[in-house]
């Protein structure tokens, strides 16, 4: 009877031990993607504060590239 409390025992002790490897393991990998996901995030953010300026950028020089097809064309009638 004691024998098979120690088995038991034991092995729950065991099966305990590699659960929390297990976790462990599991939160490393979790603790990784988040960190890639905050880069990510990070980048993203980055990229949609600059698109406005871009946008901005863009409607300036097909501004100018109207100017300058008009100017072309008032030079050759």
């Amino acid at each position: 009877m004691a024998e098979s409390i120690v088995v038991a025992i034991i092995t729950g002790v065991l099966t305990l031990v590699g659960v929390l490897i297990s976790n462990s393991k599991s939160q490393a990998v979790m603790e990784t993607k988040v960190i890639e996901l905050t880069r990510e995030v990070r980048e993203h953010n980055n990229f949609a504060k600059r698109m406005p300026v871009v946008e901005e950028q863009l409607k300036v020089v097909n501004h100018r590239i109207a100017d300058l097809e008009t100017e072309m064309k008032n030079h050759h009638h």
